[in-house]
């Protein structure tokens, strides 16, 4: 899948009418998620360098679902992770090229699946009693 494709593809992004967390919260989340599911120091997947090839397909790992996933822009998506709109953009693309791997597309969907579902969870505590959640 090309660039192009991405820009195109309706990706059903998880998003509420109203954003329920900040994206510094969400980057941690992410981050943590993605951490465990790769079994890396959370540490790593914020390194300035390149790292080991399994923490930047990790880190890419990380942009992909801020892009697809939550709906972020490319830009947003780079830049909440401290990269520009083009490594995110690449980012998309290897992980998309690497879905086709079954245990990829199997690790990538548990890692949505967590971040929907802690997504959740935060809305859910939110309307349930407001002022004691986060």
């Amino acid at each position: 899948m090309h660039i192009e494709e991405l820009a195109i593809a309706d990706p059903q992004p998880i998003v509420c009418q109203q954003r329920i967390v900040d994206r510094k919260t969400m980057r941690q989340m992410i981050e943590v998620t993605v951490a465990a599911a790769f079994n890396l120091p959370v540490e790593e997947l914020a390194a300035k360098t390149r790292r080991t090839a399994p923490v930047a397909f990790a880190r890419q790992v990380c942009m992909y679902c801020a892009h697809v996933s939550f709906g972020w822009s490319l830009t947003d998506a780079g830049s909440v992770f401290d990269r520009d709109r083009t490594t995110a953009a690449h980012a998309c693309r290897v992980v998309e090229d690497r879905r086709d791997e079954l245990t990829v597309d199997a690790l990538v969907d548990s890692v949505e699946s967590a971040l929907h579902q802690w997504l959740q969870a935060v809305a859910a505590c939110r309307s349930a009693n407001p002022r004691r959640c986060l």
